[in-house]
This record gives C-alpha cells, sequence and structure tokens, in this order.
C-alpha cells in the first residue's frame, strides 16, 4: 500500500483505540469504515488500532473478527493473502475493565510498544462506542492512567446519545472537558458524514440563481421526512426511554433543519459554519406551553397492521417494550425559524417507525405563480420543488412546469434529476468513513459542537415537559402508514401537503433523468 504525505489526503499517523471493540456498531460500521480508508491510502501504513473491551480475545481471533464485519458489511470486500495480512497486523486486542484506572498501565505500555515499533509521533483518537454514562469515567481513567501523556494530540470521539436533556448533557459534558478541551471532542451524528447532507451547503452556496431565492420571499415552506419501515427490532428497551424526539428530532432532523436554514458563513472553517448552525438553532421558536404544544407537534405511537401484505404486531407488543408504554415512534412538527431571512415560513418535519417507505429527503417547495395571471388561469400549476434526498437514494431534483407535447397548450409537471446512486461506478463512501478521516484530520466541521448541542436540547426539552406534565399521550397510527392524520393536518392548515418522498412519486410527473428513465 502506498504511503500518503499529504494530510489533505491521508491522515496523520496515529494509533485509534476503539473501546467496546466486541460491540455492533464497532462490527457494523467502525471496522468496515477503517478497512475502506486503508484501502483508499488514507490511513497509509504507520498506524495501529487497539480493540478494547472486557471480553478474551486473543489478537488472533480478534482478526477473524475484523475479517468477518468486513467481509460482511464493507463496501470493499478483503482481499486475500498478503494484502489482507498487511491490514490485519495493525489490529491488536486487550482486554479492559474501563472502571478500573491500574488497567490502563498495562494499556499504557502497549501503546508506546506500538507507536515505537511504527514511527507514530504520540498521536491517539480514542473512539468511545460506549454507554454515553461511561464516556467521562472512562475519559478521567485515560488521563490518570497517563494515556494522555504523550507528545502527540489526542482526540476523543464519542456516539449519541448525548445526554437525555440539557441537565444531563451538561453534567456529561462538565466530566468529558476536565478531561479534553472542546477542540478535541468530536461528537459524531453520523447524518452529518451522509454525502447528500454535505452536500447540501454546496448546493447552497456554489450556484449563484440559489442565494436571492433562499429566503421567506420565495420559498413557501420546507419538509424535511425521515421515515423508516422497521419497527424497534431489538432495541426495545433502550427506545422506550428515548422515544423519537430524543432518537431522531434531536439530533438527525435539527441538523439538517440547521444545514438547509443557515447563513452563508463568513469564512469556510469548522467553527465559521458551526457558528451558523448555532444561530439557526437559537432562532427556532420554542414551544412552552400546553396549546403550543397540542397545536404544532404531532406525537404518535404504531399499532398493529401490515406492510406489503406482512402482518406487524404494534409498538406495546413488541419484546422488552411496557405493554403500557406512552412512548412515541412517530413525530411531526411545524417549527419556525424566527429571523430575517425565514420569519413566517413553517419548517414541517417528521420522523417514525414502521412507515410505509425508508427514505430521509429534503424538499424546498417554492413559492407558486400568482392565481388568474397567464397560464395559472387555465391551468391547475403545481409549485416549483427542490428535492434533496439523502437516504436511500442519493441525489436530487428540480420540479417545474413545462409544455406537454401536443397542440394544445397544456402544462405538465417535470422532474429534472441528478441520481447519484444510480451513476455507474458511484462508490458512495459510507458516514463513517468520511467521519473517522476527519477525527483524525482534527477536521470539525461535521461534528456537534457543545453549544450547538445544548441549544437543541433547549428547543427538545419544553416539548418532552409538556407532554409529561400535561399527559399527552402518543395517537395511535396502523403499522404501515404515514402516521396520525393530524400530521397532515398541520400542512393542511397551511394550504399544504406532504409531498411524496422516494418510491412514491406522483404518476403525472415527467422524469428527466440520468438514469435514463
Amino acid at each position: 500500500m502506498t504511503e500518503h504525505k499529504n494530510e489533505t489526503t491521508s491522515a496523520p499517523e496515529a494509533v485509534y483505540f476503539i473501546f467496546g471493540a466486541t460491540g455492533d456498531l464497532a462490527r457494523r460500521k467502525l471496522f468496515p469504515a477503517l478497512y475502506s480508508l486503508y484501502r483508499e491510502g488514507k490511513l497509509g501504513e504507520r498506524f495501529a488500532i487497539v480493540g478494547l473491551a472486557r471480553r478474551p480475545r486473543t489478537d488472533e481471533q480478534f482478526r477473524d473478527d475484523v475479517h468477518s464485519s468486513i467481509r460482511e458489511f464493507c463496501r470493499y470486500k478483503p482481499k486475500e493473502n498478503e494484502e489482507w495480512d498487511a491490514f490485519a497486523k495493525h489490529f491488536t486486542y486487550l482486554s479492559l475493565d474501563t472502571g478500573k484506572v491500574e488497567a490502563f498501565a498495562p494499556l499504557k505500555a502497549h501503546t508506546e510498544q506500538l507507536e515505537a515499533s511504527y514511527g507514530i509521533p504520540g498521536n491517539r483518537l480514542f473512539y468511545l462506542a460506549l454507554a454515553p454514562e461511561l464516556f467521562g469515567s472512562v475519559s478521567r481513567n485515560l488521563r490518570d492512567g497517563g494515556m494522555l501523556e504523550s507528545n502527540g494530540w489526542h482526540r476523543l470521539v464519542i456516539e449519541k446519545p448525548f445526554g437525555y436533556d440539557y441537565p444531563s448533557a451538561e453534567k456529561l459534558n462538565e466530566e468529558i472537558r476536565q478531561v479534553f478541551r472542546e477542540d478535541e471532542v468530536f461528537r459524531i451524528d453520523h447524518y452529518l458524514g451522509k454525502e447528500m447532507v454535505q452536500n447540501i451547503e454546496v448546493i447552497r452556496f456554489a450556484n449563484a440563481f440559489f442565494e436571492p431565492l433562499w429566503n421567506k420571499n420565495h420559498i413557501a415552506n420546507v419538509q424535511i421526512t425521515l421515515s423508516e419501515t422497521v419497527g424497534v427490532e431489538d432495541r426495545g428497551a433502550y427506545y422506550n426511554k428515548s422515544g423519537a424526539l430524543r432518537d431522531m428530532v434531536q439530533n438527525h432532523m435539527l441538523q439538517m433543519l440547521t444545514m438547509i436554514a443557515m447563513e452563508p458563513p463568513a469564512r469556510l472553517d469548522p467553527e465559521s459554519i458551526r457558528d451558523e448552525k448555532v444561530k439557526v438553532l437559537r432562532s427556532v421558536r420554542r414551544y412552552l406551553s400546553e396549546e403550543d404544544v397540542r397545536g404544532e407537534i404531532v406525537r404518535g405511537q404504531y399499532s398493529s397492521g401490515s406492510l406489503k401484505g406482512k402482518e406487524l404486531r404494534g409498538y406495546r407488543e413488541e419484546d422488552n417494550v411496557d405493554p403500557e408504554s406512552v412512548t412515541e415512534t412517530f413525530f411531526a412538527a411545524r417549527l419556525f425559524v424566527e429571523n430575517f431571512r425565514w420569519a413566517g415560513v413553517p419548517f414541517y418535519v417528521r420522523t417514525g417507525k414502521r412507515l410505509p417507505v425508508k427514505s430521509t429527503e429534503i424538499v424546498v417547495e417554492f413559492k407558486n405563480v400568482p392565481n388568474n395571471v397567464l397560464f395559472a388561469r387555465k391551468q391547475d400549476l403545481q409549485p416549483n420543488l427542490l428535492v434533496i434526498r439523502v437516504n436511500p437514494m442519493e441525489g436530487i431534483y428540480f420540479k417545474i412546469n413545462a409544455k406537454k407535447p401536443g397542440n394544445d397548450m397544456k402544462i405538465q409537471p417535470v422532474a429534472m434529476e441528478f441520481c447519484q446512486s444510480c451513476q455507474v461506478g458511484i462508490n458512495t463512501p459510507e458516514a463513517y468513513e468520511r467521519l473517522i478521516f476527519d477525527a483524525a484530520r482534527g477536521e470539525g466541521t461535521y461534528f456537534t459542537r457543545w453549544d450547538e448541542l445544548a441549544a437543541a436540547w433547549k428547543i427538545i426539552d419544553p416539548i418532552a415537559a409538556a407532554w409529561r406534565e400535561h399527559n399527552i399521550a402518543p395517537s395511535t397510527y396502523p403499522a404501515g402508514s404515514w402516521g396520525p392524520k393530524q400530521a397532515d393536518d398541520i400542512l393542511e392548515q397551511d394550504g399544504y401537503h406532504w409531498w411524496p418522498v422516494n418510491g412514491q412519486e406522483e404518476d403525472n410527473v415527467i422524469w428527466v433523468s440520468n438514469t435514463g428513465k
């Protein structure tokens, strides 16, 4: 494997510590991401990866686990013999009780041995694929166990959920900040690593014709949908404490909203970009009263139903779920960003489990042409749309009005599509590849800063408090449907409707696409 010297294309030499190395996240996401980076020359050859967990494992057993993980989940399939051996030799494993500071002494000695062997100048990245309540204690034991005494940089990567509400998040942050500086902490929201989420700022700020239109004068509404066909699966115990509000809205949904609504940053650097995102979150209208929450928020929970001929059980019938649970599996809201650019423009968001289609899409609906003017006098003109497809299809399309071929002056909607997922030869990097690579380079743009996280919790907490204090139980919806009727009502009150998402396009739209359809 050729080693790259340019830090823009290759991560600096470092030791990567994967805490929770026998867990599901490491198996499904982290090991495949590291292998993809290696295959593309982004790790070079001077690196080491140390797997850490309680259960005993030999290096050989650990490497077999890594091979199995990559074979099943990686976009690159592992090559055999010498090339695989060259990658696998970078992996070692130690059994570690993270609650005992004395257990870190052998880890320190092992790390120094690896750094001497590979010529690594003390750079260490700690990835905590652990329960959030362990973040603080592990950070302290890293410090007290001597793991932060090397000459290079030290970075901490942590997964959501980061707290259960603002007070718990603040407490957790204080524990971490006793050990690591803010610029050393990388809070992952994997949605920020997705290709089309990162593409939002390019679409907005690299195309001159968007900026004059990107405001309340020309945009009627914005719709953000994150729908899942699955139920809670084996996450019933976790989900019963979390719900859609904390599991999806506090992070993924609000992050996409900030990318759409943010002002152009003064500079193209991480802090300038995150400054603008924080401003958006601070401008989101807070819903503090029972009336506000009942009128602007929809809380739902799936009951038994069916999808594609398959019978589906309700949420309360799922494994490890309280049969009296009032946890929401669906959330929809009408949000407002109360600043000069967006005053009065509704941002409709919805997310849920057991919905008909798996899709993440952002629809920007532009204001329609005036009624009874020119073509609108005799035609039912559709509004123009810009649709950003994030998952599972990646791409964008514009919906415009055009003349239907023929002698009559008939107008029909035409969708002009760029389907990135459909291009032959496209092998889009997974979100974790981008984020691990960025963390190793100290690039914080697509990680969540503390003040950003704090502002998000201050939007979420009043909603959760109102549900709790006023006994606002979720409305039920059949599994396989699009959620409670109230989710449609909040748009109909404003004269709008939810636009179809991927897989449910309207029949009367003509598609002009790079897919050839």
